[in-house]
């Protein structure tokens, strides 16, 4: 499936500029993912930052209205049933990044009402691995999705499961700790938007691996073996 859908959007000229698209929503996707990991953590976020976030955000909106509204108008045409499921596809996958944004946007706005430093114990220290993992996970996205690196999907998918594993374990964790309750708030808020983030990253990567009925949801027995 994922092989016919790389050539379609590479040999379909209104399908060729939808992947274009899509490749830009994922990298202004990421670089606000990584800006707002940097004003969590160090609450030094300046005007400029967050207006760079809003206004990146707003650019991301308006690529997947763009692809829906080129999706439909190709459909709109007899001759183009046989992009149908490339189409819905790549539908999916949109609403996955378009997400992201959001989760990202989110994970910056914990600091309007939590203005102090983090704790320096090992709960904020797992968040910052998670984080981390999270960021190079996406960083990767981009290159095994456009090239099919189907491997390499399928170890960043376990990596993935591994990082939802440990965010739910970290708020369990912070539930049990005696935090204040405006610090249990933002660590937990933030170990949920990036548990969300890293959700919809490993959507996307069940792409290059799963066939199109188990987009978003990944089965060992129907991945690949080679």
């Amino acid at each position: 499936m994922f092989r016919q859908l790389l050539s379609v959007f590479r040999d379909s000229k209104p399908l060729h500029a939808m992947g274009e698209d899509f490749a830009e929503m994922l990298q202004k996707t990421y670089d606000i993912t990584v800006r707002a990991g940097q004003i969590y953590f160090t609450n030094a976020a300046s005007s400029e930052d967050r207006s760079y976030i809003y206004k990146q955000d707003v650019k991301i909106n308006k690529l997947e209205r763009k692809i829906r509204k080129a999706v439909v108008a190709h459909l709109s045409f007899p001759e183009n049933t046989q992009s149908v499921p490339y189409c819905l596809a790549l539908m999916s996958l949109v609403k996955d990044v378009e997400r992201i944004g959001d989760y990202a946007k989110n994970v910056a706005e914990v600091r309007d009402f939590f203005a102090g430093p983090l704790p320096e114990d090992d709960h904020v220290a797992e968040l910052q691995e998670i984080r981390s993992a999270v960021e190079e996970a996406f960083a990767a996205t981009p290159e095994v999705f456009a090239e099919g690196q189907q491997e390499r999907a399928m170890t960043l998918i376990h990596h993935g499961q591994n990082v939802g594993r440990r965010c739910d374990g970290l708020v369990e964790a912070v539930a049990r700790s005696p935090y204040d309750s405006a610090t249990s708030a933002a660590l937990v808020l933030g170990t949920r938007y990036y548990k969300r983030i890293n959700a919809h990253i490993v959507n996307v990567l069940t792409s290059v691996v799963m066939p199109l009925h188990k987009l978003d949801y990944f089965d060992e027995d129907a991945a690949p073996t080679t």
